[in-house]
C-alpha cells in the first residue's frame, strides 16, 4: 500500500524545540544538559562537537537542533564497561545495527580483544600503551602503520597524533576529509593557493547573492540557517543548485524567533530553487559562465581578470566551445532557468558560493569546484568584503585537523618548519589516504590500525571490501567515546581506548586543560569542558597519544630508522596542553602567540592569503581551470552498465535529519516526511512506475561496476518523492556496500558516494545483511 510521508511545510520551529527536548529527555542527564546546552559555542564553554559552521557569540542560545543531539548523546548516562562486554561476544555485536551500538552509553574503560573468547576484556591503561609500542616496534617497517583521524580531535591532540606518527616513520594519515572535502582541498589549492574557504561569517551580512550547491544546511549544518534566514530577510537573493527538494532550503522558522515558532510563518529561504541531475552541477555553472561570457559581458571584471588570473583565454574559449545541449542534457535544467541563476549572480555587487559533500562526493568533483571558482574570478568575486568561496567543512575540526598537519601528503614548507625545529629529518614521501590505506591492511602490506576518533568501518566506502581490510590488521586501536561498528573488526588483537567527549572536564597535572578547535572560517577558539567525566577510567585523546607515543618512542629498534626523540618531553606535553600550543606556534605559520589569542573573546582568525588577493599558485596568480564538460558523469561507465536490460539509476547516499555523519541519533527523518525508517528509497514515481514499482514497495539495490564483485543491498522501501528522474536516494551507511572501492573522484580519491550507477529488482528471499557481510 502506499506510504504516506509528512514532510512539514517549513524547517526549524517548534517541531525542533520539541525535537531538542526529547533527545535532552533521553540523555538520562537532564538537568546537567540543559546546563550543557546553555554553554555550547559560548565564550566560556565548549565548542558544539557537531559540524564546522562559526559561532556567532550574540545572545544566549548558540546551538541547533542537531548540535543539541551531538551533546546530549555524548553526554549520557548509559555507560559500556566490562560487564557489557562479558555479556555480548563480538560476533554478537556486530548483528546489531549502528543505531543499538551507539545507543548503548558511553565507553568506561580500556578494553582487549580476546580472541579465544570473543569478548573484549578489561586492560590497564599501562597495559594497552605497552601492546602499542611493543607491536609498532616489533614491525619491519613504519610504513606499516594506518594513523587515521576523525574530525572531532582537538587542534592539540591532531597535532600530536601527526608529531608521533611522524618521528615513528610515516605520513600515513589517512583521515575522514579523505571521505568528504578532499576535492575541495585540491580545487582550491590548484586555483587560488589555500585549501580553505575565503569568507568569514559576517561576509553573509554583506552578500547580495548566496549560491548553495550541492548541500542540505538544515539537516547538516542547521546554524547556517540563521545566516541564509537572515540574508534572506535582508534582501539578498539565494540560489539553490540541490537535486532533492530540501525543507530548510525553502522555508525555514528560526526557533528564537517567537512569530515563526508558535505560528506557520517562517522565512523564503531561496529566490530559485534548480535541482540537477547528480553529477549535473558542473554543466550548470558552466552554462551560467557562458551566459555571462556570450550575452552579459559587462558583469566581466576585466581588471580583476587582468591583475589576478591566469589562463583566462583558455578558459573563454572552452566555455564558448561547449554547447548548450550538451549543458541541459548533463545538468538537467532548462537553459532559461540557468539564464536566470546567472542574472543573479553577475548583478550582483557580492556573492558567496557555499558547497558540501553534494558536490565532492563524484567522480569530477575537482573540476566541478573549480568551476565554481572560474565563476568567481570571472567576476572578480573574491577578496573583498560578502563574497568568496565558502566550502562548509563536515564535522567540528575537520579543518583544523589539516592546519595541524594530518595529510598524508605534506607541504615542503610544514616538513621544513618541523625539522628546523625538531633538528631532526622526517619522512616526506606521500603516504596513504582513506582508500590507500584500506587497500594496504587488505593486501597485508600494512598491519596495524590506529584511529583517533571517528568510525571508519560505517563511513568508509564498499562496506565488505573494508570489514575485511580491517579484520585482516595485527592490531586495530579505536580511541573512542561510544561503541560502534570499527570495534568488531578485530583483526588478530584490538583495543577500545575510552577517550573524554568535548563537553566533559579535562583536568591534568596542572590542573583544567583548554583545547581549541578550528571553524568553516578558519577561527581559531578555546573549548573547555563543564563535565565531570563519566568514568574515571577515561582519559583525553592527548593523554593517550601522548602516553603512546612516550611509551613507542622510547625504544629505538634497530629496524627502524627513528629520528631522535628527546627534545620531546610527551608527559609534560599531556600535563600541559599550553607547552603543545607553544610548540605548534613554533613549528606552524600563523600561531604566533597561539596561548594568549585563544583567550579573546571568539578566538582569532587566521590568515587567508587568497582573500587578500596573494595568490600561492605556481604562477602567483588565481588560475583558471579550461577542461571541458566530462564525456560522462559516471565513476565507472562499466560494461554492466552499458548492457544492463533494466533501466540504470544514479544513487546518492544522504544522511537523515536525525542523523550526524555515522551516528544515528534516532529512525526518523522529520524534514524528508520518513517515520522509524531507514531501509528507504527516494524515487521519482515515472521511474517507479516504470518498473511497476509501487509507492511502498520493497526492492533490492545492486551497483554496476567493472570489478565482477557483486555490491547489493535488500529490501529496501520505495518512497515515491520530488527528484529528477533517473535519480534516486538512500541512507548512509546503509548504502556504503555499493560504492566499489576503487570509485574513486579524479585527483582527489574521494568516494563517489553520490553517483552510483544501480539496477533495482523486486525483493527476494535470498539476502545478506550488511550487519552479516
Amino acid at each position: 500500500m502506499p506510504v504516506h510521508i509528512e514532510k512539514p511545510t517549513k524547517a526549524g520551529g517548534f517541531p525542533s524545540l520539541q525535537s531538542t527536548l526529547k533527545h535532552v529527555l533521553r540523555s538520562q542527564k537532564t538537568q546537567q544538559n540543559i546546563k550543557n546546552l546553555l554553554r555550547v559555542n559560548q565564550t566560556d564553554g565548549f565548542d558544539c562537537p557537531g559540524c564546522a559552521w562559526g559561532d556567532n557569540k550574540a545572545g544566549a542560545f548558540q546551538f541547533c537542533e542537531n548540535g543539541a543531539k551531538a551533546v546530549a548523546w555524548e553526554s549520557t548516562g548509559k555507560i559500556v564497561d566490562r560487564d557489557f562486554f562479558a555479556e555480548y561476544s563480538v560476533r554478537q555485536l556486530a548483528k546489531q545495527t549502528d543505531y543499538w551500538l551507539e545507543y548503548q552509553g558511553r565507553l568506561a574503560e580500556p578494553m582487549r580483544y580476546n580472541a579465544a573468547t570473543d569478548h573484549y576484556e578489561p586492560i590497564s591503561w599501562d597495559g594497552a600503551f605497552q601492546l602499542i609500542a611493543d607491536t609498532l616496534n616489533g614491525l619491519s617497517d613504519p610504513n606499516q602503520v594506518e594513523f587515521y583521524t576523525s574530525g572531532r580531535a582537538s587542534n592539540e591532540a591532531s597535532y600530536l597524533y601527526q608529531l608521533f606518527g611522524r618521528l615513528y616513520g610515516t605520513n600515513n594519515f589517512p583521515d575522514c576529509s579523505n571521505m568528504c572535502h578532499e576535492a575541495s582541498g585540491v580545487a582550491l589549492n590548484q586555483a587560488i593557493g589555500v585549501g580553505k574557504g575565503t569568507v568569514v561569517l559576517s561576509d553573509f551580512d554583506a552578500a547580495e547573492a548566496i549560491f548553495v550547491f550541492g548541500q542540505n544546511p538544515g539537516t547538516n549544518h542547521p546554524r547556517m540557517m540563521n545566516a541564509l534566514r537572515k540574508a534572506a530577510r535582508q534582501g539578498c537573493k539565494i540560489v539553490t543548485f540541490n537535486n532533492l527538494k530540501e525543507v530548510a532550503l525553502e522555508r525555514f522558522a528560526s526557533p528564537q524567533s517567537p512569530t515563526e515558532l508558535l505560528t506557520p510563518a517562517a522565512t523564503t529561504i531561496s529566490h530559485q530553487y534548480l535541482t540537477p541531475l547528480l553529477g549535473g552541477d558542473m554543466a550548470a555553472i558552466r552554462g551560467m559562465a557562458k551566459h555571462i561570457l556570450e550575452s552579459n559581458s559587462k558583469c566581466i571584471d576585466r581588471e580583476f581578470i587582468a591583475t589576478h588570473t591566469a589562463f583566462f583565454a583558455d578558459y573563454e574559449q572552452s566555455v564558448r566551445h561547449t554547447d548548450w545541449q550538451q549543458i541541459e542534457a548533463q545538468s538537467g535544467l532548462a537553459k532559461a532557468d540557468i539564464i536566470q541563476a546567472a542574472t543573479v549572480f553577475s548583478q550582483s555587487k557580492t556573492v558567496i558560493s557555499c558547497w558540501a559533500m553534494g558536490i565532492t562526493q563524484h567522480k569530477h568533483s575537482v573540476d566541478t569546484i573549480r568551476e565554481i571558482i572560474n565563476l568567481h574570478l570571472l567576476c572578480g568575486q573574491i577578496g573583498k568584503a560578502g563574497a568568496g568561496l565558502c566550502p562548509v567543512r563536515g564535522h567540528s575540526n575537520v579543518q583544523g585537523n589539516r592546519t595541524m598537519g594530518i595529510n598524508e601528503k605534506p607541504k615542503a614548507e610544514f616538513i621544513d618548519r618541523l625539522e628546523q625545529y625538531l633538528g631532526c629529518q622526517l619522512p616526506r614521501a606521500a603516504g596513504h589516504n582513506v582508500v590507500e590505506a584500506l587497500k594496504a591492511l587488505d593486501s597485508e602490506q600494512s598491519k596495524v590500525l590506529i584511529c583517533l576518533g571517528g568510525n571508519l568501518a560505517a563511513a568508509a566506502p564498499d562496506s565488505a571490501f573494508t570489514y575485511n581490510a580491517m579484520g585482516k590488521t595485527q592490531l586495530n586501536v579505536q580511541i573512542s567515546t561510544k561503541l560502534n561498528r570499527s570495534h568488531l573488526q578485530v583483526g588478530k588483537d584490538a583495543l577500545i581506548l575510552p577517550c573524554l567527549g568535548r563537553t566533559e572536564l579535562d583536568k591534568q597535572k596542572y590542573g583544567i586543560q583548554k583545547i581549541t578547535v578550528e571553524d568553516t572560517f578558519s577561527m581559531v577558539h578555546a573549548s573547555t569542558g563543564m563535565n565531570d567525566a563519566v568514568s574515571p577510567l577515561c582519559l583525553s585523546e592527548i593523554d593517550i597519544v601522548a602516553r603512546m607515543a612516550h611509551a613507542t618512542l622510547a625504544v629505538k629498534p634497530p629496524s627502524m630508522s627513528t629520528p631522535n626523540t628527546k627534545s620531546i618531553d610527551w608527559l609534560a606535553l599531556r600535563n600541559d596542553y599550553n607547552l603543545i600550543r607553544d610548540l605548534i606556534e613554533q613549528t606552524i605559520a600563523g600561531f604566533e602567540d597561539y596561548n594568549q589569542k585563544i583567550n579573546v573573546p571568539a578566538g582569532f582568525h587566521l590568515t587567508n592569503n587568497a582573500a587578500r588577493l596573494d595568490w600561492h599558485t605556481q604562477s602567483h596568480k588565481a588560475e583558471f581551470n579550461a577542461c571541458a564538460l566530462p564525456d560522462s558523469i559516471l565513476a565507472d561507465c562499466s560494461s554492466q552498465a552499458l548492457t544492463s536490460t533494466l533501466p540504470v539509476l544514479l544513487l546518492q547516499s544522504l544522511r537523515s535529519h536525525d542523523q550526524y555523519n555515522t551516528t544515528i541519533y534516532g529512525m526518523d527523518d522529520r524534514y524528508r516526511g520518513i517515520k522509524g525508517k531507514r531501509n528507504v528509497l527516494f524515487m521519482n514515481s515515472d521511474d517507479a512506475k516504470a518498473q511497476d514499482f509501487s509507492d511502498g514497495q520493497l526492492v533490492d539495490i545492486q551497483s554496476l561496476t567493472n570489478d565482477g564483485k557483486l555490491r547489493k543491498v535488500y529490501d529496501f522501501m520505495v518512497i515515491y518523492y520530488e527528484i529528477p528522474k533517473g535519480n534516486i536516494a538512500a541512507y548512509y551507511p546503509e548504502t556504503n556496500p555499493l560504492v566499489a572501492i576503487d570509485s574513486v573522484g579524479v585527483g582527489s580519491y574521494t568516494p563517489t558516494s553520490k553517483s552510483v550507477p544501480v539496477i533495482l529488482t523486486p525483493a527476494s528471499s535470498n539476502k545478506i545483511s550488511i550487519y552479516q557481510l
